[in-house]
């Protein structure tokens, strides 16, 4: 019998919600009239455009290149026409600087063809990753260039591929790991090439029996003596994806306080990013499109689909028929660590994982009350926290003494929330304490 493996502090266990969209294959959306691309889709500095008004682009042409600081180029989803530089909502910042492409329907989708990659070295490959736009797809948008060139003095041993998707409701990285399989280990070899290790362990929660039994087989057909990759069925808990909880998962390593995985010899990526990475060095294609799980009771018609990157969350309502009249909240993102929005003129980044459209009978709208000292969010939190003692030094104007109970630590995974019997918005008081303690 298989080990199932989890990481041993806290988690929660959340309604899966998964059954809206798990069995739908994945979907090309219909590209909009007009696109609208963020030049900051990833941690570091914003894209400088290369571009000019009224420039005529094709798919896949570069528009924005970071020239100084930590950041990848971004590249046109479509053919058209440059029409504007301005701002876009943006489910975080409220607002953000962009591009707005006006799309040549006409013209015809890029094709692109495989090239062969063994004889490439790693620096060529990396250089590919880069030049790509790839990105941590499942996360906060890290460049992947720069997480697989760790520094010297923390060698790599081991690669840990992410396909637990433990936020309810989102399934992008299960059909990921359905309908591209064969990609994503292929991906995985060329990553393991890059690090110059030999060993990775594909982390999956058991609630995917099908993603499970799916990744084995494209594993066995592309069995070799030069790496060794290895399916792990995981635990189902949340939050089982997280970086730090998955490496402790699978290699049993603690990750220590603010330190990378590479502290520990571990490079982690999303299977979707892992799946980009192929298309990078494979097809050369950049990344300007992404699955994306829209769910929710909200929504006339449920889906996972592709989508160019730029397209507004209006567009996919239309698309998918409208919202239904019980529509009570919008989140970008998961329900435990996404962002409620208020607008549908917001544009899909390559960060998007999925947009909820949540009805009445699905969110809970109940007021907060005081905190009871009931312990519950200690033992929820799987980063060892006490977010009650953050949540009543904010209420108490001191934010800034709340370094002491680990607020830097936390990933706002929504666990403590989760749990709290009184209600209380415990990872916006998080948020609050990081923002007035790091003043």
């Amino acid at each position: 019998m298989t080990t199932l493996l989890t990481f041993p502090k806290g988690g929660v266990h959340p309604p899966a919600a998964k059954e809206y969209t798990a069995h739908l294959a994945t979907e090309a959306m219909p590209v909009p009239d007009e696109l609208e691309i963020i030049l900051g889709q990833h941690i570091g500095a914003p894209c400088t455009p290369t571009v000019s008004k009224r420039a005529e682009v094709e798919e896949g042409e570069l528009i924005g290149e970071v020239k100084k600081g930590l950041g990848v180029p971004l590249h046109a989803p479509v053919a058209g026409t440059i029409k504007t530089f301005g701002t876009s909502g943006h489910p975080m910042r409220v607002s953000a600087p962009s591009i707005t492409i006006r799309t040549d329907q006409a013209a015809p989708a890029r094709t692109y063809e495989k090239k062969a990659w063994s004889q490439l070295d790693a620096k060529e490959l990396l250089a590919k990753v880069h030049n790509a736009g790839i990105i941590g797809i499942g996360g906060a948008g890290f460049p992947s260039h720069v997480k697989l060139s760790p520094p010297p003095d923390n060698p790599i041993d081991t690669l840990i591929l992410n396909g637990a998707e433990c936020e309810p409701y989102i399934t992008a990285d299960h059909r990921q790991m359905l309908e591209r399989s064969a990609e994503i280990v292929e991906g995985a070899k060329i990553i393991l090439k890059i690090l110059g290790i030999t060993t990775c362990h594909i982390g999956i929660e058991n609630n995917k029996p099908d993603a499970i039994s799916a990744m084995n087989v494209a594993v066995a057909n592309a069995a070799s003596e030069e790496f060794t990759i290895k399916v792990q069925p995981l635990q189902v808990k949340y939050p089982q994806g997280s970086e730090k909880q998955l490496i402790q998962a699978v290699t049993g390593r603690k990750v220590p306080a603010f330190a990378l995985p590479s502290a520990v010899g571990v490079v982690v990526h999303n299977v979707s990013t892992t799946a980009a990475i192929h298309d990078a060095v494979v097809l050369d294609k950049p990344l300007y499109e992404k699955v994306v799980t829209i769910s929710g009771k909200g929504i006339s018609r449920p889906a996972n689909l592709r989508v160019k990157v730029g397209t507004k969350l209006s567009d996919i309502v239309d698309y998918l028929g409208g919202v239904t009249d019980d529509l009570a909240k919008i989140v970008m993102g998961g329900p435990m660590m996404g962002f409620a929005v208020s607008s549908l003129d917001i544009p899909v980044t390559k960060t998007t994982s999925s947009v909820l459209f949540l009805a009445e009978d699905e969110i809970d709208t109940s007021p907060h009350s005081q905190c009871i000292r009931c312990g519950w969010c200690l033992e929820a939190c799987p980063m060892g926290l006490e977010p009650k003692e953050v949540a009543i030094h904010v209420e108490a104007g001191r934010p800034q003494d709340t370094k002491q109970f680990g607020v830097f630590e936390c990933f706002e995974c929504g666990c403590c929330a989760f749990v709290c019997p009184a209600k209380r918005p415990l990872v916006q008081f998080i948020r609050l304490a990081k923002m007035k303690a790091a003043g």
